[in-house]
């Protein structure tokens, strides 16, 4: 197996916190460089100092925003200090209190701004916190955290210089763009949308990068390319980043093999994901008895009560199971946090007062033995 694995694992190598891995990873690169550059489309940015694959998607999802970030106040911010590096010098140092001036001023016409704001000095200082583990900043005196506890805290900041390769570079003018659907257009718009090499390059992106590939009907051009190619694509798949394609009527999957994981997986032993399996087998067995039914995209479609009942049936059944935790948690957060970690993995989608299951639902599921005593795991099953 080659490197690009890793590769896909971290934002980007920096030689001078890893430097094993960044030489082992540059020493690979002619073994994937093919596959990255054809296949996937992608940029690989190559210094003397960093590593970096520009993972951008076919398409966006919801599980691809920053996971520190809570608040699009952050993604402003953030947005501001990256303008605020590019002025300065690698190795320059800073203060914190030069810096909040400067996202002061160039926030002002979009948002308020107020530093009192517990909230708001929280979110600058995830920003900050976040960078400094990308190894953009570091901290030569003081503490990023200090600042939200009292907005007088000084910190004594050094800029690396890696924060010039944090953004994506793109050879149009992008500033009268409104939203991400106007960059993922702009992706693919040089070319016939449905042939060649963009058309390659969206279905190996969505495998690669999604828990699951959907299609509504036969006249999708990727699923058209995906059903012809899929031998070729599963070997393409398997010699660089590993794992088995398995290709459905409306839905395609790239399935890891369970000693030879990496980055985020589902199911993992944690408490939430055996109670999605959990969920899981009983959307499942509702619909072998016939108390659910399938459409013709092979989804099925529920009211959001209808999915409340489901969930709230399940740690009925199951209470002794689950943890301290995830039994005494209100209803409508346990409920969230079931939707949010289900839409993640792209096994549900949310449609106003619908929740559309989707076919990942009904790949793998959990259950309990049938001497369970209450103090074992769910036990899984790939179907």
């Amino acid at each position: 197996m080659n490197e690009v694995r890793t590769l896909f694992e971290n934002f980007w190598i920096c030689r001078d916190t890893d430097k094993e891995t960044f030489y082992r990873v540059k020493r690979d690169i002619p073994n994937f460089q093919k596959f990255v550059r054809e296949q996937l489309g992608w940029k690989l940015v190559h210094t003397e100092n960093l590593l970096k694959l520009e993972k951008r998607p076919a398409h966006a999802e919801p599980f691809m925003g920053i996971e520190e970030f809570s608040d699009i106040r952050d993604y402003c911010i953030l947005c501001v200090v990256l303008m605020y590096l590019e002025d300065k010098e690698d190795q320059e140092q800073f203060l914190l209190s030069e810096l909040i001036d400067y996202v002061e001023t160039q926030l002002k016409a979009y948002m308020e701004i107020d530093w009192t704001s517990f909230t708001q000095r929280k979110s600058l200082v995830r920003v900050l916190q976040y960078m400094e583990r990308l190894g953009m900043l570091r901290v030569y005196e003081g503490s990023s955290e200090g600042f939200s506890a009292e907005a007088g805290q000084e910190v004594l900041y050094e800029n690396t210089g890696y924060s010039k390769y944090f953004a994506t570079s793109f050879p149009m003018d992008i500033s009268g763009y409104e939203s991400w659907e106007d960059f993922e257009k702009a992706d693919f718009e040089e070319f016939d949308q449905d042939r060649g090499s963009v058309r390659v390059n969206r279905v190996y992106r969505q495998l690669a990068t999604c828990p699951a590939f959907y299609w509504n009907g036969n006249e999708d051009a990727d699923a058209h390319y995906l059903k012809n190619q899929r031998m070729r694509i599963a070997k393409n798949l398997d010699e660089n980043l590993g794992g088995n394609l398995d290709v459905y009527k409306n839905a395609a999957f790239l399935t890891l093999d369970e000693d030879d994981c990496y980055g985020a997986v589902h199911p993992r032993d944690a408490m939430l994901p055996e109670a999605v399996l959990l969920i899981c087998e009983k959307i499942q067995s509702s619909l072998a008895r016939g108390r659910l039914k399938k459409n013709d995209q092979e989804c099925i479609s529920m009211t959001k009560e209808q999915f409340a009942k489901l969930v709230l049936s399940v740690r009925k059944k199951w209470n002794g199971a689950w943890s301290k935790e995830f039994r005494e948690m209100e209803e409508s957060r346990l409920l969230e946090t079931i939707l949010t970690y289900m839409e993640n993995w792209m096994m549900v989608r949310r449609e106003e007062d619908k929740i559309i299951v989707l076919p990942a639902t009904g790949r793998i599921l959990g259950s309990y033995p049938e001497d369970f005593n209450g103090n074992t795991t769910a036990k899984k099953e790939k179907k």
